[in-house]
């Protein structure tokens, strides 16, 4: 296990490996910060309907 953490740490995947983690952190904030007010805006059709209909 510790020859393998020592091959990661040397070889050039390191680097590509965090800028990916970055690349898809900002891509799920951006997903969140897109369909969280959208799905606000699609159930509350749902609660009104949900509302009258109890």
């Amino acid at each position: 296990m510790h020859d393998m953490v020592e091959r990661f740490l040397a070889s050039e995947d390191g680097p590509t490996a965090t800028e990916y983690a970055v690349m898809l952190a900002l891509i799920i904030a951006v997903c969140i910060w897109v369909v969280v007010p959208l799905g606000a805006r699609v159930s509350l059709p749902f609660w009104y309907i949900e509302g009258v209909l109890w």
